[in-house]
């Protein structure tokens, strides 16, 4: 029979208030190892960056190389998150706030460029009007590319939103511009600030289309330096860079959803009218059309027209659909190991809102911002090391997938998690239940939805990941990705089009998915039956 618990002082250390209550901390455990795993490539990139030595780190990072490729990494992350910023918003208030016609047919459509990969796009547009190249067509392309990460998590604030601040903003005689630059713009705030990190991240890592743009970034520079150069020390100096970029956008996130205003779930009953267009519903119309147009549109004429008129259309349909199942087999493996691995993560976080806790979970999101050869590298440089059996195999291809795309399945789980109803889990206790059958009977079954969406997204993402397949892939293994670049890279438009097109209609799926998991019911359309 034991005594009484002992009440420990508020400054012992989470371990040792687990060794004095006499259990085995297996959650947090279990969750810091996973993230160890996933930040490894970052302790690789020390490793090597380090053996380069202070003098060569000195004179790599004074070279007037480095100032360019800052600059324009700089200039093209600042005008693409701009960018993005304002037509996601822009789009997401039409949608939401406005009596705009069709709103679930442009939910859809505005959300549809998602299913296409930036290097797919870039090489739509290079192979169909040669100009667009250097600075202005990589933001042309990007934006079209990125501004759905913005479009989705804003939908979703508004649709969620208590829209009370704005009726009694527009009561107060306040118009419809006045309101939403006071009301509703702080009131997505939050939402705003963590779509345009994504896309910031997403430019610090993108090899594929700014090499077919010619354009010229750190994450160029560093697939130069690894795969042409052979200088991996100099390549991983480079990587630290981008890695301290992203980390700076980190932080000025947090600052930015610290100081935004939380949006409170609307409750039931009637929502708030919707703005009325008037004159200007046919000059929206017009514009919303020329963005899904450009950001849509173009690629898939390009697909059309190529896989209709190129003349290098002559490879066998076997080899196309080979290379399908292949990356669909990855894609979904992937998928599944990224998404359980999130699990501990996520629930150590939100169980224990701890500075420890919420270490862990943004070390994890770090890796999003290294480049896939570095991810790739590092594994390879693990299985090389300690499990050389495991070298040139399967499973080391789905771990580099995991270690990449981590990230976006712990986003989505713990978006999940944060709708469970508090205090579910000690009721279940409480009647006795153990807490692993809690975990699989009550917990689990609420966040299947998010399970689903976090799958979605991994295998969206793997499914179209190039950098990394390249070094990663099995000898004689093809992937869509990979084919389609090996086609490309000879101008052999027409015979890269046929992949290109697999890749779109394989990525439409999960978008749909995530498009219907993120936003949820329109409370409106639910109110007016």
């Amino acid at each position: 029979m034991t005594g009484p618990a002992r009440t420990l002082p508020a400054g012992r250390s989470p371990l040792l208030r687990w060794r004095a209550a006499g259990r085995l901390p297996v959650l947090p455990l279990l969750a810091f190892a996973v993230v160890a795993v996933v930040a490894s490539p970052l302790v690789f990139v020390g490793v090597q960056a380090a053996q380069s030595g202070w003098d060569q780190a000195q004179r790599l990072l004074g070279r007037p190389l480095i100032a360019t490729l800052l600059w324009n990494t700089a200039t093209l992350a600042a005008a693409v998150t701009a960018a993005t910023a304002v037509l996601g918003f822009g789009a997401a208030y039409l949608v939401e706030r406005t009596d705009l016609p069709g709103r679930r047919w442009w939910t859809v459509a505005l959300t549809l460029p998602l299913a296409v990969p930036e290097f797919v796009r870039g090489y739509s547009w290079v192979s169909l009007f040669s100009s667009v190249r250097g600075y202005w067509g990589a933001v042309l392309v990007m934006t079209c590319s990125l501004y759905p990460l913005v479009f989705l998590p804003v939908a979703a604030t508004l649709r969620r939103a208590d829209s009370a601040a704005e009726e009694v903003s527009r009561s107060l005689g306040r118009g419809p511009l006045a309101t939403l630059w006071r009301v509703t713009l702080p009131l997505t705030r939050t939402a705003l600030a963590g779509g345009a990190l994504l896309v910031s991240l997403y430019l610090l890592g993108e090899y594929g289309a700014f090499a077919m743009l010619r354009f010229t970034t750190f994450a160029t520079a560093i697939f130069t330096q690894y795969k042409l150069g052979f200088d991996a020390a100099s390549a991983a100096l480079l990587t630290l860079v981008l890695v301290a970029l992203a980390l700076l956008l980190v932080l000025l996130e947090a600052g930015t959803s610290r100081r935004g205003r939380v949006a409170r779930r609307g409750t039931a009953g009637r929502r708030a009218a919707p703005v009325r267009l008037g004159l200007w519903r046919l000059p929206v119309l017009v514009a919303l059309t020329a963005l899904v147009g450009t950001a849509l549109g173009v690629p898939l004429y390009a697909l059309g027209y190529w896989l209709v008129r190129g003349s290098s259309t002559t490879l066998p349909s076997a080899s196309v659909f080979s290379a399908a199942l292949t990356t669909l087999g990855y894609a979904a493996t992937a998928a599944l190991v990224a998404t359980a691995a999130a699990v501990p993560v996520a629930l150590y976080a939100w169980r224990r809102a701890t500075r420890l806790a919420r270490t862990a979970e943004r070390a994890a999101y770090l890796t999003r911002a290294l480049p896939g050869i570095a991810v790739a590298l590092s594994v390879v440089h693990f299985a090389i090391r300690y499990a050389q059996p495991m070298y040139q195999q399967p499973p080391l291809l789905v771990a580099g997938y995991v270690i990449l795309f981590f990230p976006l399945a712990l986003t989505a789980v713990r978006a999940a998690l944060a709708q469970v109803p508090p205090g579910v889990e000690e009721v279940a206790r409480s009647l006795g239940t153990r807490p692993l059958a809690v975990l699989l009977r009550v917990t689990l079954p609420l966040v299947l939805p998010g399970l689903g969406a976090a799958a979605a997204m991994v295998a969206l993402t793997a499914s179209t990941e190039l950098t990394a397949t390249l070094l990663l892939r099995p000898t004689g293994t093809q992937t869509l990705a990979t084919q389609f670049w090996v086609y490309t890279s000879g101008l052999a438009y027409g015979a890269a089009a046929p992949y290109a097109a697999l890749m779109v209609a394989m990525s439409v799926p999960p978008v749909l998915l995530l498009t219907r998991r993120t936003l949820g019911p329109n409370p409106r359309t639910e109110t007016n039956r």
